[in-house]
């Protein structure tokens, strides 16, 4: 071979899969397939399998095993002209090592993937017996399971038969096999035989007709004696074949196993005898089992042996099944099981868990089997043994929502899908997600993936995982199923008792309301109160998140009475899937939100997934100035035109909440935000653009009510403290600074009443009671504070600070901010105070202790009395003021030297601090960390109790809400406090080197 025709096949290899080219090269030169290693039919065939290299090895295996010449050339001859043959044979040696070591061991056995006909696409349990039917011992059974077994991987990888039809064949063949082990049981013990009739009945997924590869097949016996023969012996002998069958499908021979036949589901499990009568059973399962049991024998099914007494079996069983929904703590006790099967899983194998861990095959089946348990009482068409099936009932039921069915469904096959081919590879019971890359890339081109296999899997697979984690913990936990379950049979709703229970378990201070407020909801037989019933478990499950579920529940009540008769809000809960979890965050959040929506119930449109409100993104200052002076120029006078545009505050300071809420506390779409700095900034921006916009809107209302276009003087609002900042909370003032210059040729009296008039109404207009919230101007920083003018001309301004400035207002100047009214006046207000705030030559050292001396004096008289100061966030150690007094001292001392420090903003000056090298980066981030949690403390605060304050709250359930919106879950306030004092600490440490130092 030339070396340009082994550089082109090395090539061709490699695009049909090939990893190991080379060896593949010498496999195709090789004898075996000499006569065929030119048709570009096999390279194409080998290339479409999961493992191209492991296929041509496993082909080439087979044919040194053919026994001869012309068994050799059949096999070729029909694997090149047949191509099902082709697709079948080859897809199964590249999928299953361990079904190639078969056909190595079996040569002819391929012959049982020629046929082709319709009725080998479906076989049953009928053509399996016929299939095992020649075997006449534990070792030529094994060998003619491993033929049919054959066949079903063939139609498995081919795409022939889907997941479910792949298990449900497994179980079928299961079930030929089982009553072929007894068949040989009995022949061997014909007396034992005759003395008992013994059914075998399926459990597991066995029994559920969705059996993996390889898996225990779990059973349970049932015996009655002959006629003549007494029982005591009767159960011997049927013990006896029934240990004889185990050890058949069970015991290591020269062919290996079939697979463990397990009967630990029997009554005592592995204590209890291995065979009783039906009365026996029945009497154990109605004294003595517990609710795994009934939940084990949802899927009991007789498969072998007498087919009367198996029948007998279910029917005298199944009626207890569906009656284990009325045992006291049934929910509890299934979820506690499953938490159980979690707990037991080791922690370096959880994530790589494909059946037990969470979001994994076991997820689905118990919550379909809770439901089960539940609603099959009064519906016998949910009472099926298999899953998909049992889902399927569900969702047409209506006892599960139509999506999260189908999305189940999807997820369910898919993780099946990679737990059948992991299995296939060896045949060894595993549910495992390998870690090799190899096993990997076989295992996604098994499934389809062929682009990028093993990134693809990995994506795929946590995509599948997370849907059904988040899907089963909706259904598993739904929190009015305790109370659904206590349910007499044939009522049609919820026992008062049990719920109330169940209610006050789920942490309601008041069940009696509770249940007022779901009676209001939830009664009656019109299509609202239907669509409430669909919502209620859920959102009761969202309420109970919270630290405080009654309000949550209260307030939904509330919403739902002001928007009930409207058509788009039911039907906005029901479809659009963060709806109906963000309205239930939000309400149950605390005061200020459920306030704001309340004033304006229509606002809870802007909680759907659709763009026509704009959804929880906060708007831009632009967007909102457009709409305000909008609302403004339609209005008829200045009243109307603020009005409105505290109209459009109260409905943006709600879209603000409620991002911020449902930002810090997650939802099963998304985590909650890790970057706690990028929640409290984008509310400071949201705020100070809202109350910005407002102001603009106000100003121009005002303007035009009283002097038309024009104001007789330019008129500027300088933005001050936390508004400059652009850090406003919820609960904060607006501080502000008025600044004017008399219109050319205008009177300097005239323009400054004009100009006092403005401020005036501009404050009266946005304090008036209505059901909008008051927004609050404190013009107190400027010059001679109180004491001083409510507005100035520039030139009084430039006047006062070249002659009168402090330096608390050089300190406080850092600040300044143009937010509203005349640009070119504000853009001169701020060319004149720079000078101020950034000095040429910084902060001389008078200046500096006059600073530190202001501050020791805050810290002393204006904490509140009784105020623990380690928990204020404003003036306690390490809050606030520290912070932000430490970062506006290097912005006074630096700021003209450094232009980066020149921001109104704490966070960017602190991070140009320390690009400066005027800061380390581990005390940037101890301040930075410190002033972040502070901020989220403070609007917390807001947003618990509705209304400001600088402490944390005493108030139990409110401190709860405060922890929950920092991420601290129930009864871990004390750690949150713990936290604070311990963050704060650092950072006072942090602030006595930097601000008190010399």
């Amino acid at each position: 071979m030339t070396p340009g025709r082994r550089s082109s096949t090395f090539t061709r290899l490699l695009r049909h899969g090939f990893t190991d080219p080379s060896a593949a090269e010498r496999l195709l030169d090789g004898p075996e397939l000499a006569p065929v290693r030119d048709d570009p039919v096999l390279l194409e065939a080998l290339g479409a399998t999961a493992d191209p290299d492991l296929a041509l090895h496993g082909l080439v295996r087979l044919l040194e095993a053919q026994p001869g010449p012309t068994a050799h050339r059949e096999l070729l001859d029909t694997l090149i002209a047949a191509k099902p043959l082709r697709d079948r044979l080859l897809g199964v040696l590249g999928a299953s090592a361990a079904l190639a070591d078969h056909l190595a061991r079996h040569p002819g056995d391929w012959h049982a993937l020629v046929t082709y006909e319709p009725h080998d696409l479906h076989p049953g349990v009928t053509e399996f017996e016929q299939g095992l039917a020649a075997a006449t011992d534990p070792v030529s059974l094994r060998v003619a399971y491993r033929r049919c077994l054959l066949s079903i991987a063939a139609r498995d990888v081919c795409g022939t038969t889907d997941v479910a039809e792949t298990a449900a064949e497994l179980a079928d063949l299961a079930t030929a096999t089982l009553r072929t082990a007894l068949s040989l049981a009995e022949r061997a013990s014909p007396e034992d035989a005759a003395a008992c009739r013994l059914a075998v009945i399926a459990m597991g997924k066995c029994g559920g007709h969705e059996l993996n590869y390889v898996s225990d097949v779990d059973v349970i016996f049932v015996a009655e004696p002959t006629e003549g023969t007494p029982e005591h012996k009767a159960l011997r002998s049927a013990t006896k074949l029934a240990s004889h069958l185990m050890r058949i499908c069970s015991e290591t021979t020269v062919e290996g196993s079939i697979w463990p036949v397990d009967a630990n589901l029997r009554p005592e499990g592995r204590n209890g005898p291995l065979v009783r009568t039906l009365s026996s059973h029945l009497a154990y399962y109605q004294r003595w089992a517990k609710t795994w049991e009934f939940q084990a024998l949802l899927k009991a099914r007789p498969v072998a042996g007498d087919t009367a007494l198996g029948e007998a079996y279910i029917d005298a069983l199944e009626p207890l099944v569906w009656k284990a929904a009325d045992r006291d703590n049934f929910v509890p006790d299934v979820q506690k099981m499953r938490r159980r099967v979690v707990e037991n899983i080791p922690a370096a194998e959880i994530e790589r868990e494909l059946k037990l861990g969470p979001g994994g095959l076991r997820d689905v089946e118990f919550a379909v089997q809770l439901l089960q348990l539940v609603h099959g009482r009064t519906d016998p068409a949910l009472r099926s043994g298999t899953t998909l099936d049992a889902l399927q009932a569900l969702a047409a039921g209506g006892y599960v929502g139509r999506e999260d069915a189908s999305r189940l469904d999807e997820a369910y096959r898919f993780l099946r899908s990679m737990e059948h081919r992991i299995q296939l590879y060896r045949l060894r019971r595993t549910h495992l997600v390998p870690e090799a890359e190899p096993d990997q890339r076989r295992l996604g081109r098994s499934l389809g993936l062929r682009t990028d296999p093993v990134a693809e899997l990995n994506r795929e697979w946590k995509r599948h995982s997370t849907v059904v984690r988040r899907l089963h913990e909706k259904l598993f936990y739904r929190p009015l199923l305790d109370a659904v379950a206590q349910l007499a049979p044939g009522e049609a709703r919820l026992s008062a008792v049990a719920a109330r229970e169940r209610l006050i378990a789920l942490g309601y201070a008041d069940p009696a309301a509770a249940l007022r407020h779901l009676e209001a909801l939830a009664s009656g037989v019109t299509r609202k109160a239907a669509i409430q019933r669909t919502l209620l478990p859920v959102l009761l499950a969202w309420f109970a998140d919270s630290a405080d579920p009654d309000a949550g529940l209260l307030n939904f009540r509330k919403v739902s009475d002001a928007l009930g008769k409207t058509p788009w809000y039911l039907r906005l809960l029901r479809d659009e899937g963060a709806a109906a979890e963000n309205l239930a965050r939000v309400l149950s959040a605390g005061r200020l939100a459920p306030d704001l929506l309340m004033r304006a119930p229509e606002a809870v449109a802007l909680l759907g997934d659709g763009d026509g409100g704009g959804g929880l993104e906060p708007r831009r200052r632009a967007a909102l100035e457009q709409e305000i002076m909008a609302a403004v120029g339609r209005a008829e006078n200045a009243a109307q035109g603020v009005t409105a545009a505290r109209g459009v505050r109260r409905r943006e300071l709600f879209r603000t909440a409620a991002a911020d809420i449902v930002g810090s506390y997650g939802t099963e779409a998304s985590a909650a935000e890790a970057d706690q700095g990028a929640l409290v900034d984008r509310v400071g921006a949201a705020v100070s653009d809202l109350t910005a916009a407002t102001l603009a809107g106000t100003l121009r209302a005002v303007v035009r009510d009283g002097w038309g276009d024009t104001l007789p003087t330019r008129f500027a609002i300088i933005g001050m403290g936390r508004f400059g900042g652009h850090e406003l909370g919820y609960g904060s003032d607006a501080d502000v600074l008025f600044v004017h210059e008399p219109q050319d040729g205008v009177d300097e009296h005239e323009a400054s009443a004009a100009a006092n008039k403005v401020v005036a109404e501009m404050r009266r207009l946005l304090q008036l009671p209505s059901s909008d919230p008051p927004l609050l101007i404190d013009a107190d920083l400027r010059p001679e504070g109180k004491s001083g003018p409510l507005v100035r001309t520039l030139k009084s301004y430039e006047a006062y600070y070249r002659r009168w400035s402090l330096v608390w207002e050089s300190q406080a100047l850092l600040r300044a901010e143009p937010v509203a009214g005349d640009e070119d006046l504000a853009r001169r207000f701020i060319e004149l105070v720079d000078p101020l705030r950034y000095p040429r030559q910084g902060l001389p050292e008078d200046a500096v202790r006059e600073i530190r001396r202001l501050k020791a004096r805050m810290e002393s008289e204006r904490l509140p009395r009784g105020a623990d100061p380690r928990l204020h966030t404003k003036l306690g150690p390490g809050g606030l003021s520290d912070v932000e007094w430490t970062v506006q001292l290097l912005q006074l001392r630096h700021g003209h030297q450094v232009p980066a420090l020149r921001t109104t903003r704490t966070r960017r000056a602190l991070f140009a601090a320390r690009a400066a090298g005027l800061l380390g980066a581990e005390d940037t981030e101890i301040l930075d960390e410190a002033w972040v949690l502070a901020t989220r403390v403070r609007n917390a605060v807001m947003l618990v109790r509705g209304r400001a304050g600088d402490t944390f709250p005493t108030e139990p359930r409110e401190l709860a809400a405060v922890g929950r919106y920092l991420g601290y879950g129930a009864g871990h306030a004390g750690d949150m406090l713990d936290a604070y004092r311990r963050t704060t600490r650092r950072a006072r440490t942090v602030v006595d080197e930097l601000f008190y130092a010399d």
